[in-house]
């Protein structure tokens, strides 16, 4: 970006560290006194500084990759296309309630890099990853190649995919490359470490017998975690690696009052429960939300389109779904694939979308913002986003 679109606390503390600045696209000469460059999630690995990076034979790693670096405690690493945000939380929970010192960041929040100070004083460290942060990710062996420097590459403990479900084709090329992406997660483990898969999916039981990690599969009908939900499963699986009690599991999940924008009650006016599920952002993440409403469903959903599909959704939606409120860049497409399943309405902005929503909505039912598609068109994440849907709602008159 420009250097004009700066935070200006983000401008004011890079110039009183002395840092050197460059905006709007990276120069040879400006890269080329670099030890290492740090790629922001957000840069492809096929861009142009990473092509520059490799002419001058500068390592690139991701931030997670960096912050490892500096890591002297076991990591927990979790990915999947959806409930990263859900299980990290709970895992971080387990540990806390089992009395280990923990700490969570990454895709959940705030990077891993921030809380490198605080590590020492941890006895895990629990990252959220997404198949961006992974890109970048080099094998072990590609090591000794920076002499020195003696990086290590991104090696956790335990790493757990929980799912895999068509997402982000609008950066991965097809669904291989974006399995290919989250798999990565596994590079560098050996057999002291453990991968933790989804045993619902046939590519997990294919990818084990490549791993060199102890496996352990969830989600694969033992009887003993036959009233917990997939995310759950895979928490106690964690815990069961980490010696510890499911009894500890299950009072956390009794406790667990959710995560943010992810089927987060907001009020309840007129008969009529208002529900964020802002976090949506894949077709899977919809089809999980109304799996789990019971009430007549006013969804509203779009934004950026993902070049995701939606057509394996049109029976549920047609099941559950009494009106769709669409709006933003994919609406069209949304509208398109299921007028002929229920009433849909077309709006551009999301407080457009609520009044929509609210003028089919009658006693009983529930009006959930459940997007489907990521947020950029009009907001700068997905908080921000259910954030003012929060707004929006709580403004609402009776």
């Amino acid at each position: 970006g420009r250097e004009e679109d700066l935070d200006p606390s983000a401008k004011s503390w890079i110039q009183s560290h002395q840092i050197d600045l460059e905006c709007a696209g990276h120069t040879k000469d400006f890269l080329k006194e670099s030890d290492v460059i740090v790629l922001s999630p957000g840069v492809r690995i096929d861009s142009d500084v990473v092509k520059i990076a490799d002419d001058l034979d500068i390592p690139v790693l991701g931030e997670i990759e960096f912050a490892f670096q500096f890591c002297p405690k076991p990591v927990i690493a979790i990915t999947g296309s959806n409930g990263k945000t859900t299980v990290s939380t709970l895992i971080h929970l387990t540990l806390q309630k089992a009395g280990y010192r923990s700490v969570l960041c990454g895709n959940v929040g705030q990077p891993f890099s921030l809380f490198i100070k605080d590590i020492e004083q941890s006895d895990y460290v629990i990252v959220e990853v997404s198949s961006f942060q992974m890109e970048s990710l080099m094998a072990g062996s590609q090591r000794d190649h920076f002499g020195v420097l003696h990086l290590k590459g991104f090696k956790p403990y335990i790493a757990a995919v929980l799912n895999f479900s068509e997402n982000h084709l609008d950066r991965h090329k097809d669904l291989q490359e974006y399995f290919d992406a989250k798999t990565r997660i596994f590079l560098n483990q050996d057999e002291n470490d453990y991968a933790v898969l989804n045993g619902q999916y046939s590519e997990f039981k294919d990818l084990s017998l490549t791993l060199k990690a102890q496996i352990r599969f969830f989600n694969d009908h033992e009887q003993s975690e036959a009233d917990l939900n997939a995310n759950q499963k895979a928490v106690c699986q964690v815990a069961n690696i980490l010696g510890i009690d499911w009894d500890v599991c299950r009072s956390v999940f009794r406790e667990f009052a959710g995560v943010e924008h992810r089927l987060e009650f907001v009020r309840a006016l007129n008969g009529v429960d208002y529900i964020n599920d802002s976090k949506a952002t894949t077709a899977e993440a919809g089809r999980w939300a109304l799996t789990n409403l019971q009430r007549p469903v006013i969804m509203i959903c779009g934004g950026r389109d993902k070049n995701i599909n939606f057509l394996s959704l049109k029976d549920i939606v047609r099941q559950k779904v009494k009106q769709m409120i669409v709006f933003g860049e994919a609406g069209q497409k949304l509208k398109d694939t299921f007028k002929d399943v229920v009433g849909v309405e077309q709006c551009v902005q999301l407080d457009a979308a609520v009044t929509m929503a609210r003028e089919h909505a009658t006693d009983g039912d529930c009006i959930v913002l459940s997007p489907m598609c990521a947020s950029f068109d009009q907001f700068r994440d997905y908080e921000e986003r259910g954030r003012i849907f929060k707004d929006i709602v709580n403004q609402l008159k009776p």
